[in-house]
Protein backbone atom coordinates (compact mmCIF):
# COMPACT_ATOMS: atom_id res chain seq x y z
CA UNK A 1 0.00 0.00 0.00
CA UNK A 2 1.26 3.80 -0.92
CA UNK A 3 2.37 5.74 2.03
CA UNK A 4 0.02 8.12 2.96
CA UNK A 5 0.64 11.75 3.92
CA UNK A 6 -2.62 13.26 5.90
CA UNK A 7 -2.48 17.24 6.22
CA UNK A 8 -5.18 17.47 8.95
CA UNK A 9 -7.76 15.28 10.65
CA UNK A 10 -11.36 13.77 9.81
CA UNK A 11 -13.59 16.36 10.32
CA UNK A 12 -16.51 15.18 12.68
CA UNK A 13 -19.79 15.14 11.16
CA UNK A 14 -22.19 16.64 14.22
CA UNK A 15 -24.94 18.64 14.54
CA UNK A 16 -26.97 19.31 18.04
CA UNK A 17 -29.45 17.52 19.38
CA UNK A 18 -28.28 14.38 17.66
CA UNK A 19 -30.11 10.60 18.53
CA UNK A 20 -26.96 9.19 18.74
CA UNK A 21 -23.07 10.05 17.77
CA UNK A 22 -20.56 7.04 17.12
CA UNK A 23 -17.58 7.56 18.11
CA UNK A 24 -14.63 5.72 16.40
CA UNK A 25 -11.70 5.28 18.42
CA UNK A 26 -9.31 7.15 15.69
CA UNK A 27 -9.00 7.80 12.21
CA UNK A 28 -7.65 5.06 9.83
CA UNK A 29 -5.42 6.40 7.17
CA UNK A 30 -7.23 5.65 4.42
CA UNK A 31 -10.70 7.76 5.90
CA UNK A 32 -8.38 10.57 6.82
CA UNK A 33 -6.65 10.83 3.46
CA UNK A 34 -10.01 10.98 1.98
CA UNK A 35 -11.88 13.13 4.91
CA UNK A 36 -14.57 10.69 5.15
CA UNK A 37 -15.37 8.18 7.55
CA UNK A 38 -14.96 4.26 7.75
CA UNK A 39 -13.25 4.47 4.01
CA UNK A 40 -11.64 1.16 4.53
CA UNK A 41 -12.16 -1.36 2.15
CA UNK A 42 -13.16 -4.03 4.97
CA UNK A 43 -14.84 -1.65 7.35
CA UNK A 44 -18.24 -2.60 8.08
CA UNK A 45 -19.72 0.25 9.85
CA UNK A 46 -22.07 1.82 6.93
CA UNK A 47 -23.68 -2.07 5.77
CA UNK A 48 -24.18 -2.39 9.83
CA UNK A 49 -25.85 1.07 10.47
CA UNK A 50 -27.65 0.09 7.47
CA UNK A 51 -29.11 -3.14 8.57
CA UNK A 52 -29.54 -2.62 12.22
CA UNK A 53 -32.07 0.09 10.76
CA UNK A 54 -30.53 3.10 11.30
CA UNK A 55 -30.58 4.29 7.68
CA UNK A 56 -33.14 3.16 5.14
CA UNK A 57 -30.43 3.10 2.31
CA UNK A 58 -26.74 1.74 2.43
CA UNK A 59 -24.52 4.61 2.62
CA UNK A 60 -21.31 5.31 0.91
CA UNK A 61 -18.40 6.72 2.37
CA UNK A 62 -17.75 9.44 0.26
CA UNK A 63 -21.90 10.22 1.02
CA UNK A 64 -21.20 10.31 4.78
CA UNK A 65 -22.14 14.01 5.59
CA UNK A 66 -25.77 12.07 4.66
CA UNK A 67 -25.92 10.27 8.03
CA UNK A 68 -27.09 13.45 9.95
CA UNK A 69 -29.89 13.13 7.52
CA UNK A 70 -30.33 10.21 10.13
CA UNK A 71 -30.45 12.15 13.36
CA UNK A 72 -26.70 10.39 13.40
CA UNK A 73 -23.28 11.83 14.23
CA UNK A 74 -19.70 10.36 13.26
CA UNK A 75 -16.33 11.57 15.52
CA UNK A 76 -13.57 9.89 17.34
CA UNK A 77 -11.77 10.23 20.63
CA UNK A 78 -8.23 10.63 18.86
CA UNK A 79 -7.71 12.49 15.52
CA UNK A 80 -4.41 11.07 15.06
CA UNK A 81 -4.68 8.92 12.07
CA UNK A 82 -3.07 5.33 12.05
CA UNK A 83 -3.30 2.23 10.18
CA UNK A 84 -4.14 0.02 13.20
CA UNK A 85 -6.01 1.68 16.32
CA UNK A 86 -3.83 -0.67 18.70
CA UNK A 87 -0.86 1.68 17.73
CA UNK A 88 -2.57 4.42 20.00
CA UNK A 89 -1.32 4.81 23.78
CA UNK A 90 -3.61 4.97 26.41
CA UNK A 91 -2.73 8.51 27.54
CA UNK A 92 -4.05 9.54 24.15
CA UNK A 93 -7.29 8.53 25.12
CA UNK A 94 -7.46 10.31 28.22
CA UNK A 95 -5.58 13.69 26.76
CA UNK A 96 -8.51 13.14 24.17
CA UNK A 97 -11.23 12.64 26.66
CA UNK A 98 -12.11 16.75 27.63
CA UNK A 99 -12.12 18.19 24.18
CA UNK A 100 -14.55 14.80 23.60
CA UNK A 101 -16.66 15.90 26.65
CA UNK A 102 -17.16 19.29 25.84
CA UNK A 103 -18.12 18.41 21.95
CA UNK A 104 -21.18 16.89 23.56
CA UNK A 105 -21.94 18.91 26.80
CA UNK A 106 -22.34 21.79 23.69
CA UNK A 107 -23.85 19.53 21.15
CA UNK A 108 -26.22 17.40 23.68
CA UNK A 109 -27.35 14.35 21.50
CA UNK A 110 -28.90 11.25 23.21
CA UNK A 111 -26.26 8.77 23.17
CA UNK A 112 -22.63 8.71 22.53
CA UNK A 113 -21.84 5.19 21.36
CA UNK A 114 -17.95 4.07 21.41
CA UNK A 115 -17.05 1.87 19.02
CA UNK A 116 -14.76 -0.85 20.96
CA UNK A 117 -13.87 -0.91 24.56
CA UNK A 118 -10.38 0.52 24.22
CA UNK A 119 -10.98 4.10 24.27
CA UNK A 120 -13.80 4.19 26.95
CA UNK A 121 -12.20 2.10 29.53
CA UNK A 122 -8.86 4.35 29.35
CA UNK A 123 -11.27 7.62 29.79
CA UNK A 124 -13.40 5.98 32.35
CA UNK A 125 -10.42 4.27 34.37
CA UNK A 126 -12.04 0.61 33.71
CA UNK A 127 -10.02 -2.08 32.99
CA UNK A 128 -13.20 -4.33 32.76
CA UNK A 129 -16.67 -3.40 30.59
CA UNK A 130 -19.07 -4.89 29.45
CA UNK A 131 -21.18 -4.25 25.95
CA UNK A 132 -24.27 -1.95 25.49
CA UNK A 133 -25.44 0.67 28.23
CA UNK A 134 -22.80 2.22 30.55
CA UNK A 135 -24.13 3.20 34.38
CA UNK A 136 -22.20 6.86 34.03
CA UNK A 137 -23.22 9.44 31.39
CA UNK A 138 -20.24 11.01 29.31
CA UNK A 139 -20.36 15.00 28.45
CA UNK A 140 -24.30 14.32 29.35
CA UNK A 141 -25.03 11.71 27.04
CA UNK A 142 -25.76 8.53 27.87
CA UNK A 143 -23.10 5.90 27.16
CA UNK A 144 -23.05 2.66 24.76
CA UNK A 145 -20.21 0.22 23.88
CA UNK A 146 -20.43 -1.43 20.40
CA UNK A 147 -18.36 -3.63 18.28
CA UNK A 148 -15.76 -2.25 16.80
CA UNK A 149 -17.09 -2.54 13.31
CA UNK A 150 -13.04 -2.87 11.38
CA UNK A 151 -12.34 -5.41 8.90
CA UNK A 152 -9.57 -6.15 11.41
CA UNK A 153 -11.76 -6.92 14.28
CA UNK A 154 -12.79 -10.57 13.53
CA UNK A 155 -14.45 -11.31 17.09
CA UNK A 156 -17.71 -9.94 16.27
CA UNK A 157 -19.21 -11.26 12.90
CA UNK A 158 -21.61 -9.33 10.60
CA UNK A 159 -24.53 -10.81 11.88
CA UNK A 160 -23.00 -9.97 15.49
CA UNK A 161 -22.40 -6.50 14.54
CA UNK A 162 -25.76 -5.95 13.31
CA UNK A 163 -27.54 -7.52 16.24
CA UNK A 164 -25.64 -5.29 18.50
CA UNK A 165 -26.33 -1.67 16.64
CA UNK A 166 -29.92 -3.17 16.67
CA UNK A 167 -29.85 -3.00 20.38
CA UNK A 168 -29.13 0.15 20.73
CA UNK A 169 -31.62 1.50 17.85
CA UNK A 170 -34.35 -0.23 19.68
CA UNK A 171 -33.47 1.60 23.46
CA UNK A 172 -33.01 5.07 21.36
CA UNK A 173 -36.54 4.07 19.84
CA UNK A 174 -37.74 4.00 23.81
CA UNK A 175 -36.74 7.30 24.54
CA UNK A 176 -39.03 9.12 22.98
CA UNK A 177 -40.50 10.42 19.42
CA UNK A 178 -37.04 12.81 18.64
CA UNK A 179 -35.91 9.09 17.05
CA UNK A 180 -36.14 8.67 13.63
CA UNK A 181 -34.67 5.32 12.94
CA UNK A 182 -35.51 3.09 10.58
CA UNK A 183 -37.18 -0.46 11.47
CA UNK A 184 -35.07 -2.89 9.43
Amino acid sequence: MPSVTVTSPLPDLLAPGLDVVFCGINPGMRAAASGHHFMGRSNRFWKTVHLSGFTPDLIDPLDDCRILDHRCGLTTVVERPTARADELLRDEFIRSAETLRKKMEKLKPKCLAFLGKPAYQAIAGQPKVDWGKQPEKFGGAMVWLLPNPSGLNRGFSQDMLVQAYRELREELAKTGPQVSCVIA
